[in-house]
């Protein structure tokens, strides 16, 4: 069996099998060039980097900072900060997980990297776990222990922490997401130019890829890890996460990410709008408008 493993084996690089969508999704969430229009219009936004439910409300985690939907599908901005929310999620606690870079153009003196910052307020405030200056998770996850689980894209390393505070570094992969088992705190998917790999041992080894090459991954139940290609494809895997059937295609092009609630409610971002399910990914309605920048990011 294939493994990788921190300090054991170099990080595999970015191949043609994600191709130019994986590329440029990456590169375009690092882009500052989009931000919300101007007064006098409705606003708009690009770059989703993270979705997640909260007491049914939904919150889109964005290149201009954290939103959610109003009754017109129009994005609401949630609290004062507009940073740049590169990895999101929300714990089974209903605590908010975040991590990217300060707003672009305000002058902040503070890190480049936001390291790991949490809210207990759904996104109204927010403090620092750890890691600033330090790390820009790229994708982050709970388990139902839990444990956190972030993928720093830069060093192409999966770090692991008991408590968002101290991190212990586990293997090294090029990634693009990562999702967590719900009833299995140390099995781990994770999305690569292979096909996705797994781990049973918390992220520590991963065996050899295998099934479609997929963008995003989210496992909101035991039997419902669900993932997405490049195309916009959705597929459902199995409750092991080895085996995936093609579910069908998801609206608006290329996805930008991807949340399962449970086995029929799921929501996925793309090129032009948020998009939400509740048959398990048959069909979709518009939840938010998206508008992809003129340069293709």
């Amino acid at each position: 069996m294939n493994t990788t493993s921190s300090g054991r084996r170099p990080a595999v690089s970015i191949g043609a099998a994600l191709g130019a969508v994986v590329l440029a999704l990456a590169l375009g969430a690092c882009s500052s060039g989009n931000t919300a229009d101007g007064a006098g219009s409705d606003p708009v936004l690009s770059h989703v980097h993270g979705l997640g439910l909260h007491d049914d409300t939904l919150y889109v985690a964005t290149h201009q900072g954290l939103h959610t939907p109003d009754p017109e599908g129009r994005p609401t901005p949630v609290g004062d900060r507009r940073d740049d929310f590169m990895g999101f999620t929300v714990t089974g606690a209903g605590t908010f997980l975040a991590s990217g870079h300060p707003a672009p153009g305000t002058g902040s003196k503070g890190p480049a990297d936001l390291g790991l910052i949490a809210s207990t307020d759904s996104g109204l405030s927010w403090q620092e776990k750890s890691l600033a200056g330090k790390v820009d998770f790229h994708a982050l996850d709970t388990a139902s222990d839990s444990t956190v689980y972030g993928y720093d894209g830069a060093a192409g390393l999966l770090r692991v922490s008991s408590d968002g505070v101290t991190w212990e570094d586990r293997a090294t992969l090029r990634a693009l997401d990562i999702a967590v088992s719900p009833d299995a705190p140390g099995t781990v998917l994770a999305t690569t130019e292979a096909g996705v790999v797994r781990s049973t041992d918390g992220g520590r080894t991963f065996a050899a890829a295998s099934g479609p090459v997929l963008a995003y991954v989210s496992w909101g139940t035991a039997d419902a890890p669900f993932g997405i290609d490049p195309s916009g494809v959705l597929f459902r895997g199995t409750s092991d996460g080895t085996a995936w059937e093609r579910v069908g295609g998801v609206p608006g092009g290329a996805p930008q990410a991807l949340t399962a609630v449970d086995g029929s409610r799921l929501f996925v971002a793309t090129q032009d709008g948020v998009y939400e399910s509740r048959d398990g990914g048959r069909g979709f309605d518009r939840r938010m408008a998206v508008e992809t920048g003129n340069d293709g990011h």
